[in-house]
């Protein structure tokens, strides 16, 4: 017993080490992990015209749920994809109490083209034995749809601009002020990337999830920050040390409450917001603790440099 707590005990004072020695090699994985998420969004714009999955609530198109307990939603997606090949479908079921209760089906059909929209109808109706009035229809314009986009995306560079604002007014330094943005900044490109990956097609709930993520990002990353600069009891490494037991005690509780509610909930909205947020969650884990940690450490570095040489 003794021998196994002193071998967990050498093996967390070698990565301790290596954390506090080694930080300016550590910077490249979070960089790393910046560029290839940068390369993903641009092989997606080049690709699809878009850096992003638009769900129909973005891009506009036909929604459906159909209360049904037998439909094969992967058929079902399949038939649609096969009739509809030019256009972008996706069929999911709806669950209730781990039982299925219906589907979802979100087509990018031309609200504004009425033939096509009853040929795509007339297909589901055949296809699952239905009749008008058996189902629930929603239809978003195109220009609806892109105006949700613009408007969600411009809320979310203000958010953005203004959190820089308070950040560079509260910290009055270059170097602190833009690690945290530079962190923000990451943490929302990074999970984009992933979210593309993994085929999320994002709608409005997942932009506000975006939003909720520069709060999560900015409220570890000043804090780190803070204990770090603004207080100076200890060596710098024992301010980040303390910084971390807090910022990671925070970031696993909203991690463990994320993932139930992820679990839990029938809700694709709600979802989908989880879905992000616990991928942001985890790219902020990396993001502050190995990228902010060494921008702060070279910044307080060459301070001291400074300091030194002046004296």
């Amino acid at each position: 017993m003794e021998e196994e707590t002193k071998e967990k005990t050498s093996v967390f004072n070698k990565l301790k080490k290596i954390y506090d020695k080694q930080y300016k090699k550590l910077l490249i994985i979070p960089f790393l992990i910046l560029l290839l998420a940068i390369v993903q969004i641009g092989i997606q714009q080049a690709t699809t015209g878009d850096f992003l999955n638009k769900g129909v609530s973005l891009k506009g198109g036909i929604t459906l749920t159909i209360p049904t307990e037998t439909a094969d939603v992967i058929t079902l997606e399949k038939k649609l994809l096969e009739d509809f090949p030019q256009h972008d479908i996706s069929v999911r079921s709806l669950n209730k109490a781990g039982s299925q209760v219906g589907v979802i089906i979100e087509a990018d059909i031309d609200t504004e083209n009425q033939q096509e929209v009853n040929s795509f109808l007339d297909d589901i109706e055949y296809s699952l034995n239905l009749k008008k009035g058996d189902y629930i229809i929603e239809l978003i314009g195109s220009s609806l749809g892109k105006s949700f986009f613009r408007e969600a995306f411009f809320a979310l560079f203000l958010a953005f601009i203004f959190m820089g604002i308070v950040v560079f007014l509260y910290f009055r330094t270059f170097a602190p002020s833009a690690a945290v943005i530079l962190a923000a900044l990451s943490d929302i490109i990074v999970t984009l990337a992933i979210v593309n990956l993994i085929g999320i097609k994002l709608s409005t709930a997942g932009i506000a999830a975006f939003l909720m993520l520069i709060g999560y990002s900015v409220d570890t990353d000043i804090l780190l920050s803070t204990k770090v600069l603004k207080r100076k009891e200890g060596t710098v490494m024992e301010r980040i040390f303390g910084a971390m037991k807090t910022g990671l005690t925070m970031s696993v509780t909203t991690i463990i409450a994320v993932t139930v509610a992820l679990i839990f909930t029938q809700s694709e909205v709600i979802k989908q917001i989880m879905t992000i947020l616990l991928i942001g969650l985890l790219v902020d884990l990396i993001n502050t603790w190995i990228q902010n940690v060494g921008i702060l450490r070279l910044y307080i570095d060459r301070k001291h440099k400074k300091v030194g040489h002046t004296e």
